[in-house]
């Protein structure tokens, strides 16, 4: 029987760091998360700068960005790890955490994004993810607090992002 707190749930998956490797996802209990699907030749792509923005802005306090390459819609994400990193140094200045290109969606959906898409469900109840840039909120007790469309900008979310630190 499990009884581990759903809240603490998110804390049981590893991921793999885009430099490779693993990184248990229990490394950041205590700190928010912003965990988000990204894309290197998206329309959201630039998100990418508000995204390290909020970083820069709140890490101090306890806030940790985790970045997921995917190259499930149309194709966006088509780099090598390498490239990725790199794209998103340059173009970008990203500092958060950015981890191997894994897909959201399908049978082959990483298990994190399993979680997190029963966790907080998308417009009228759907789990799948509608495209890159999807953002999922996540308090200092691992519990998924809110999910947020790819059209939600990362500064529209800094308020939320604060009552949580």
């Amino acid at each position: 029987m499990n009884t581990t707190p759903a809240s603490a749930a998110l804390y049981q998956f590893t991921v793999e760091p885009l430099a490779g490797g693993s990184q248990p996802l229990a490394d950041y209990t205590g700190k928010v998360l912003l965990i988000v699907n990204t894309a290197s030749k998206c329309g959201f792509t630039p998100q990418f700068e508000g995204l390290e923005a909020l970083y820069q802005r709140f890490k101090a306090r306890g806030l940790i960005v985790l970045g997921f390459p995917c190259n499930q819609f149309g194709a966006q994400e088509p780099g090598s790890a390498d490239e990725i990193a790199s794209f998103c140094q340059i173009n970008y200045g990203v500092s958060f955490p950015m981890f191997a290109k894994i897909d959201v969606n399908g049978e082959n959906a990483h298990p994190l994004y399993q979680y997190l898409k029963q966790s907080a469900r998308g417009v009228l109840g759907s789990e799948a993810i509608k495209w890159n840039f999807t953002k999922f909120l996540v308090n200092r007790e691992g519990a998924v607090i809110e999910r947020y469309a790819p059209t939600t900008t990362p500064e529209s979310i800094s308020s939320a992002i604060e009552q949580l630190l």
